[in-house]
Parts: C-alpha cells; sequence; structure tokens
C-alpha cells in the first residue's frame, strides 16, 4: 500500500538531508500547493524546521529539514535495551569481552554479506547489492558515483544508541566494507552521524 504524502515527505527529507519545496513537488510527484500544504502541517507538528538561504542572484530559497521530533520517526533500533545490555557486559565481563562480541557480530555481519555479494562482479553490482542489504536492515543505503569516486550512503542508522556508546561497531562497519569491496580499492568514511553529520558516507577510490 502506497504511504501518505506526509510519511513520504519526512522520508525523502531524511535521505537528503535538507530540500526545498519545489524539489519535493518535482521527485514525489505533488503539487506545489499540496507540497507546501504537507510541509505547513508537519511544521506545525515540530517533525520539521526551516531555514532560508541566499543562492545568488533571485529571491532565496527555503530549505526544509527534519528536527530531533521528526528524526525520532526514524527510531533506533531497540535502543535502550541493547545500550543496557552493552554497559552490563562492560561492567561485568570487562572491555575485552566486549571487544569479543563486535569481533564475532562483525565476522558474521561478513560472511552473510559476502553470501550476497558472491555472484557481483563489478563495483558497481557490489555496491548495488550491499545497498540493498543494508536497506533491509534498517540504514537506507544508496550508492552513487561522482567522477572517478563512488560513494556509499548510509542515511539512517538503526544501531546508532548502539553504536554512540561503542564505537567499535562503526570500526568494524568500516572494516567489512573494505574486506567485501576488496583490496583494489580504498573505503574512507567522509561523514559520520554519530559524529554529528546528517548520515554516513563512504567514499570509495580506486
Amino acid at each position: 500500500m502506497k504511504k501518505p504524502a506526509a510519511d513520504r515527505i519526512l522520508m525523502f527529507i531524511k535521505m537528503r538531508g535538507e530540500v526545498t519545496s519545489l524539489v519535493i513537488s518535482e521527485e514525489l510527484s505533488i503539487t506545489k500547493e499540496g507540497a507546501r500544504k504537507h510541509l505547513l502541517n508537519l511544521a506545525n507538528e515540530g517533525l520539521i524546521e526551516s531555514s532560508v538561504k541566499s543562492e545568488g542572484v533571485g529571491r532565496p530559497s527555503t530549505y526544509y529539514a527534519l528536527t530531533e521530533k521528526g528524526l525520532s520517526q526514524f527510531p533506533d533500533t531497540h535502543a535502550e535495551v541493547t545500550v543496557q545490555l552493552l554497559k552490563s557486559v562492560k561492567n561485568l565481563l570487562g572491555e575485552n569481552a566486549l571487544n569479543l562480541l563486535i569481533t564475532d557480530r562483525e565476522k558474521n555481519t561478513h560472511d552473510r554479506y559476502e553470501k550476497v555479494l558472491s555472484k557481483t562482479k563489478s563495483l558497481e553490482q557490489r555496491l548495488e547489492a550491499l545497498a540493498e542489504v543494508r536497506s533491509k536492515e534498517g540504514y537506507m543505503a544508496e550508492w552513487k558515483k561522482e567522477g572517478n569516486d563512488y560513494f556509499l550512503i548510509e542515511n539512517h542508522c538503526p544501531i546508532c544508541a548502539a553504536a554512540t556508546e561503542c564505537q567499535g561497531f562503526c570500526r568494524a562497519e568500516l572494516s567489512n566494507f573494505q574486506s567485501l569491496i576488496g583490496k583494489d580499492y580504498h573505503v574512507e568514511r567522509v561523514d559520520h552521524i554519530i559524529s554529528g553529520g546528517q548520515r554516513c558516507v563512504y567514499k570509495i577510490t580506486q
């Protein structure tokens, strides 16, 4: 069933970071008046906020971005329980036990992804398959090419609370991507949700 327009707009803003009503209208096939009406309602609910930016000649443009309340519509997976468990492991068994837990999860994730990518041949096929499997897990992943560089983009982190508590999860994720994409390429994280970015972005260069 098709999602209501307001939900689609929230998802689109989440994916893009900030957008104008014109872009929303064009990309989601909504009338300009309809887009403005939905944006006004979302702002009244405290889910989005606007800012005006000058862009050279012409009238300034109004951009819309999610508020904290809006971001909460894309929840962290079992955040509180996960963080409590991580703290318990660390307190009862020590830092080394926590590292072993993350290493084991990293290996299991790598093996599972490797099966998905086993039939891919090109880098673009690998990125497409990786983005698909990550999206199924809640990361809202996509990839794009700019010049000779490729970017794997994750617009949401469903384990953000756990990763904030223990950044070993982020290190493991980067290590897995490097291994899965292959030694012919260098993978670098250039934007990071945990560090205040709106999304996690990985730059892939040959």
